[in-house]
């Protein structure tokens, strides 16, 4: 009796145990998945200041309560910088001879002042709009100007252009020459004859006003499209019998080559140059081009008050005599005018001209080259 109670207390005891080791067996395995959810203390940098490892982000990455999730912070290149020209190291500008951007060239003014932004002014000469807006359009070159034309034409073949500001009217720097002792003596007289005129500029506009002037359609005459330098070759040489042109090449060839104004473009054409600039640099860049455009109207202050100082300084610059210059600048109003409805319904007439005449592939609205 005694031996049975003894055997059965021996076998509660044994079980026991065995229920007290699988508690402790099933406690060790609960704490060691514990451990394992929970971030090891590797995980945080060291005293040495390293990097966490690849297994584990940073603490700082963890949002709290004081700070938005990392992922929501839009980065700091991101933000709007006080003149945009952070982002922009170059300011890449496309002139012609002469004019206000020449002046604004050999002043040195937008240099200085965009220098103390980190931004580098170069500066390139083109011989007429239409190359000029060729290198905006193909991303060569930042702002420029032109005539009224070459932006019509750009903007039919698509390029992404804006207009930035726009010039004065100065109608009597272009007109129609002819050469000394020619036979040709009114507009009239231009029926089948054929006329060097550079494609798609202030000139070519001239022409097409002067011909419905003296009543004559755009196809009585023969227009051959070349730049002034070629075409100034031409007309010395005899293989065009007259080139509408602007100055200084107009005054140069009046002087040097005895050539005769037939019809210069007051009262026909306004002939307007536009600053111009990219939709891409004028959306990325607005403050850098209101520097552009301010310092562009202090050098035409300066210019309309001293002419004959602009003559001395551009002298060198183009390679001009001086009493070339001089006389040049009697035709010009310097200044920077804003795009109002006037200036764009002028030139919205000029790009409806072309259109009519079939020298544009697609109808042009110049309001779409403009900035709301």
């Amino acid at each position: 009796m005694r031996q049975s109670e003894r055997e059965r207390r021996g076998r509660h005891s044994r079980t026991a145990v065995g229920l007290a080791g699988v508690v402790v067996i099933l406690t060790l395995l609960l704490a060691a998945c514990g451990a394992a959810s929970a971030p090891p203390a590797a995980s945080q940098p060291t005293a040495s200041g390293s990097a966490p490892t690849e297994s584990s982000a940073p603490a700082a990455s963890a949002p709290t309560e004081s700070s938005a999730p990392a992922a929501t912070t839009p980065p700091a290149a991101s933000a709007p910088t006080t003149a945009s020209a952070s982002a922009v190291k170059e300011l890449r500008i496309g002139r012609q001879k002469g004019g206000a951007l020449s002046i604004l060239e050999a002043q040195g003014t937008l240099s200085k002042r965009l220098e103390a932004q980190g931004v580098t002014v170069t500066w390139t000469e083109f011989p007429a709009g239409p190359q000029l807006l060729e290198a905006l359009n193909v991303g060569s070159i930042d702002f420029g100007t032109t005539g009224e034309p070459p932006p019509i034409f750009a903007q039919a073949a698509g390029a992404p252009l804006i207009y930035a500001a726009a010039e004065p009217a100065n109608p009597r720097t272009n007109a129609i020459i002819v050469p000394k002792d020619s036979p040709i003596k009114t507009l009239a007289d231009l029926k089948g004859k054929k006329i060097a005129v550079q494609k798609a500029s202030s000139a070519h506009y001239l022409l097409v006003q002067a011909l419905k002037e003296a009543g004559l359609a755009y196809t009585d005459v023969e227009p051959v499209f070349l730049p002034p330098p070629d075409a100034r070759a031409a007309f010395q040489g005899g293989s065009v019998d007259a080139w509408v042109i602007w100055d200084p090449f107009k005054i140069i060839a009046v002087r040097d080559l005895g050539a005769t104004v037939l019809r210069d473009g007051e009262g026909l054409i306004a002939a307007r140059n536009f600053y111009l600039t990219s939709r891409d640099f004028a959306t990325k860049a607005p403050e850098l081009l209101q520097i552009v455009l301010e310092e562009i109207q202090k050098a035409d202050d300066w210019a309309n008050s001293q002419p004959k100082d602009v003559a001395a300084l551009l002298s060198p610059q183009l390679g001009i005599e001086v009493a070339i210059i001089e006389q040049a600048q009697e035709n010009v109003d310097y200044g920077v005018k804003p795009l109002d409805e006037t200036v764009l319904a002028e030139q919205q007439q000029v790009a409806d001209l072309f259109f009519e005449l079939g020298l544009l592939p697609t109808k042009v609205v110049v309001k779409d080259a403009t900035l709301p």
